[in-house]
């Protein structure tokens, strides 16, 4: 066995980005005023006395660091009144029984990078970051990884092996939540989605019971987990992923900043025809309002040549200011295409594009983009390349409804501290009339990992036609509806 634990450099840099602009970030500060939501101290020291992980308090060292949100949008919001650092699935048991005992509201949390702050709550933060570990059998070519793992585990880990998954670029988003929701990244126009690559995962229902799911144990649990999202039926503590082998690729990096009308519709043109061994993001982007980049990131499974010429006629529009292509090792290719992750001040809204993006939709894109009010931080659009692989898979065959996908888009706005209100509300209104826009041209679905508390009918955004289906599950495992946050699935329609 294996472990990772990079939860630790994950806090160092939080925190030093943090101090200076977020003093309730700072990790031993004078003791904060507790919320224990009427329960008794001596209740809260029973729960630590039969944990096998330390339970934080408000004002405890570390309690802060443990309890800030990836998305500083909301790093304001109520925290915990304590926080269950769990080692194993005993101590999510115990921590679920308490926190239902004691009435309090509860959240699982893995990586904490819920786009809208839905991985905290008032009550009790189950803390599964500790349970970062990865366990690979030769025999099969699987990978068992714990209730924390994170992308960065599957960096650490499975190179020596030679294998992957079709993971994230993001090294500290955790690998439940990435999974749950349905898992995009560079390998799943050859490989599929991440929840393609999910052969059994244990799941704890708010009863304390876990049910292993599998394609014949509690199936229809284990249809909901491959796209029903995170936090709606219990707490997934254990994944096991079916991993391909990994040799080399073809790593590359470009950046347009002339001809950018032309090169954005040439592009969306031309990216949709490239075989499933090519994997993309394409993102226009700007710091300056009124002036744009655009790139291109993302890796072939083929030779330095071959990508050359069949991304060629780009080359030909507009000569790249700034270009890397190389042939090297998967692995090390990932280090290339990867981002830490740091927290950040962001909001983020997503469309499926269903098919091309017409040159009437470029034109949008450039328009809106040209129009960004401007903030101290910058805005993109973005689109990940789909189909393929993702959409030989029914859209009923897993809870993942967007099968017919072509890309993944979304625009996000970034902002800092030094931004004001009016600024804010500026951008805002520019990010709805953007993301408003861009449905005529992609659609009205939307990426449930890009969770957006601003999304109107997002139930169906995210599920489509599967969505009934979800809600009968709900009813089956958690008829209380233990597990819920603002855009939940509900019990009923």
């Amino acid at each position: 066995m294996t472990t990772t634990q990079s939860r630790r450099q994950f806090l160092q840099y939080s925190s030093a980005l943090a101090i200076s602009q977020l003093p309730w970030l700072s990790g031993c500060a004078s003791k904060a005023p507790e919320s224990s939501l009427g329960v008794d101290p001596k209740a809260w020291k029973e729960l630590a006395k039969h944990l096998n992980g330390p339970l934080l308090r408000p004002g405890d060292c570390h309690f802060n660091k443990i309890a800030a949100t990836w998305n500083l949008r909301y790093a304001k919001v109520q925290k915990p009144a304590g926080i269950a650092r769990c080692k194993n699935a005993d101590d999510v048991r115990v921590s679920l029984q308490w926190a239902q005992e004691h009435k309090l509201p509860l959240v699982a949390r893995s990586g904490g990078h819920s786009y809208s702050g839905y991985s905290t709550t008032p009550g009790l933060m189950i803390d599964l970051s500790l349970q970062d570990s990865l366990v690979y059998d030769e025999s099969t070519g699987t990978a068992m990884v714990g209730a924390g793992a994170r992308n960065a585990t599957l960096y650490a880990d499975l190179p020596a092996k030679q294998r992957s998954v079709t993971h994230g670029r993001c090294k500290e988003v955790g690998v439940g939540g990435l999974v749950l929701g349905g898992g995009i990244g560079f390998n799943m126009r050859l490989h599929g989605l991440l929840i393609d690559q999910l052969v059994q995962t244990d799941v704890m229902l708010a009863n304390g019971e876990t049910r292993r799911c599998n394609a014949h144990e509690n199936a229809e649990l284990f249809w909901a987990c491959r796209g029903g999202g995170g936090g709606n039926f219990g707490i997934n503590t254990s994944f096991t992923f079916q991993t391909f082998p990994v040799g080399y690729v073809t790593f590359f990096d470009i950046t347009w900043t002339e001809k950018i009308d032309e090169i954005l519709p040439a592009a969306l043109d031309l990216l949709p025809t490239m075989p499933d061994r090519l994997g993309c993001k394409l993102s226009v982007n700007t710091k300056t309002p009124g002036v744009l980049t655009i790139n291109l990131l993302g890796q072939l499974v083929g030779p330095k040549d071959e990508f050359e010429k069949r991304i060629g006629s780009l080359f030909r529009l507009a000569s790249p200011s700034k270009q890397k292509v190389e042939h090297m090792p998967y692995w090390d290719a990932q280090k290339e295409l990867s981002e830490d992750g740091r927290p950040e001040f962001s909001h983020e809204r997503s469309r499926y594009a269903l098919g091309d993006i017409s040159a009437a939709g470029s034109r949008a894109i450039i328009k809106h983009m040209r129009s960004w009010p401007g903030t101290h931080d910058q805005a993109t659009w973005k689109m990940f390349l789909a189909g393929e692989a993702v959409n030989k898979v029914r859209p009923t065959d897993t809870a993942y409804w967007h099968r017919n996908a072509s890309m993944v888009t979304s625009v996000e706005l970034n902002w800092k501290p030094a931004d004001s209100d009016a600024v804010l509300a500026a951008n805002e209104a520019w990010l709805t009339r953007f993301h408003d826009d861009m449905a005529q041209y992609t659609s009205r679905q939307c990426y449930q990992n890009f969770i957006d508390n601003s999304q109107h009918n997002y139930l169906r955004a995210y599920y489509g036609g599967n969505l009934e289906r979800l809600v009968e599950v709900k009813r089956a495992v958690d008829p209380k509806n233990i597990f819920h946050y603002p855009q939940s699935i509900p019990l009923k329609l």
